[in-house]
């Protein structure tokens, strides 16, 4: 086992995801990598929920499809456990509208899969974006994981933030700047087969948020730091 598969194998990593195929976007090479070598893997989302889609046909996906195909993604990485907060229309690309306070407490505490009952050593978290559902999540994730006192609150060592295929929207001070990579090059294809699962989902390959894009940015990545493919992530927090 190489170093770096040995540090990824003693990792309880919580990927927290505004919605169902946010977490496979960003982070499915680098849980499919730490479940290979024997870590663990825990994913809770925040909302799914009917959603007519904004592409000039109104095509409706139904919330048991997009929690169906989350499900098929989670058992395809091999994940230890998953929860969604949110099931129902009135919340669901509306997180913004509920009281941060309430997601901070289920980030927290409150949640099957909160910091105080899971502790993870590592936490990924989305970037800040012009999507409100992403924005709402991020502030409330980013003060859960506030540094305290460990005997008191629940401490994560590691606290990344993780890509999307629509940061290149973004104001130049909010640009993503990845500083921290994960080589994904043997897990390309299970990041590839598990995007694919939220079928619902996908878009032409011409659309940002396409397989092809996907696998693109992964190579891209991967050039950045001499390897095949990659996922990058900006580090908030690193403490060895």
């Amino acid at each position: 086992m190489t170093p770096e598969d040995e540090y990824l194998s003693k990792q309880r990593l919580l990927v927290i995801a505004p919605h169902a195929d946010d977490e496979s976007f960003g982070c499915a090479g680098t849980m499919a990598r730490i479940k290979s070598v024997g870590g663990e893997v825990y994913c809770l989302v925040c909302s799914v929920g009917d959603l007519k889609h904004y592409d000039g046909k109104d095509k409706e996906v139904e919330a048991g499809t997009r929690e169906q195909e989350f499900e098929n993604a989670m058992n395809y990485l091999g994940v230890d456990d998953w929860e969604i907060l949110y099931r129902d229309e009135h919340t669901h690309l509306r997180l913004d509208t509920l009281p941060r306070r309430e997601l901070i407490a289920k980030f927290e505490r409150d949640a099957k899969l909160a910091f105080d009952r899971l502790h993870p050593t590592m936490l990924a978290i989305p970037v800040a974006s012009y999507n409100q559902d992403h924005e709402a999540v991020f502030r409330a994730a980013w003060t859960a994981a506030r540094p305290g006192v460990p005997s008191m609150k629940a401490f994560q060592p590691i606290v990344l933030g993780y890509d999307n295929t629509s940061f290149f929207w973004s104001l130049e001070r909010e640009k993503f700047h990845p500083n921290f990579y994960i080589d994904i090059s043997a897990f390309l294809e299970q990041k590839l087969t598990a995007l694919q699962m939220h079928e619902s989902q996908m878009r032409d390959s011409i659309h940002h948020s396409s397989v092809e894009n996907v696998e693109s940015i992964a190579r891209v990545r991967g050039r950045e730091i001499s390897v095949e493919a990659a996922e990058g992530y900006m580090v908030f927090r690193h403490v060895l």
